[in-house]
């Protein structure tokens, strides 16, 4: 593998990670869910992602961390954070999926206890009498299909990418040193006479 071919694999197992985690984070915030309850009221209960699945959130912002932290760091991380990246995918693809193909009860419990002070499993599925789903929660699958194939892509060619660039090296170059040398090593906050 060449090169430019290594900085493309790198790259798109990058930005897959990246752009499921960014579509996980804009779903959280997004209506996934809506509770139609039978207190006589008409308007449902919109449930957030971030409160049909508490872990949307920490998973999509571990996955934009993780995603960028693979641009620097070197082989044995790489392989390390692949697999984070496997295990964030598949876990968020499966609390989304179950939320999409189920619709659960239990994910409209929180909005629809502050919507009418009932709690417990029981009293709410006794007082919810459909719940539908918007396109959200199947966004979010599709977002973790990106972050484990992003993962995949990492875990099957991190071995073949370039190291990262010269700035994140710690090893000086051998050779007589000039007076510019000296500049640079003050302006990156270096004592230049050890």
């Amino acid at each position: 593998m060449n090169e430019a071919t290594s900085r493309r694999t790198r790259l798109a197992a990058v930005l897959a990670i990246l752009i499921g985690g960014a579509l996980g984070i804009i779903g959280s915030t997004q209506t996934w869910l809506e509770a139609s309850i039978d207190d006589g009221s008409q308007v449902p209960v919109a449930v957030p992602g971030a409160d049909a699945l508490a872990v949307l959130a920490p998973l999509s912002l571990a996955a934009l961390a993780l995603a960028l932290a693979l641009t620097i760091v070197g082989r044995v991380l790489r392989y390390v954070f692949a697999v984070i990246a496997v295990g964030l995918g598949a876990g968020l693809g499966w609390g989304s999926f179950r939320i999409a193909s189920q619709r659960p009860v239990d994910a409209v419990a929180g909005p629809v206890t502050d919507a009418t002070g009932l709690s417990g499993e029981q009293g709410i599925a006794g007082i919810v009498s459909s719940v539908t789903a918007t396109p959200w929660p199947s966004v979010t699958v599709a977002a973790s299909v990106l972050i484990l194939l992003g993962g995949g892509i990492a875990l099957a060619t991190a071995h073949r990418w370039t190291a990262a660039g010269r700035k994140y090296r710690t090893d000086r170059a051998a050779g007589p040193r000039d007076s510019i040398d000296s500049w640079d090593d003050l302006s990156r906050g270096e004592d230049p006479t050890s």
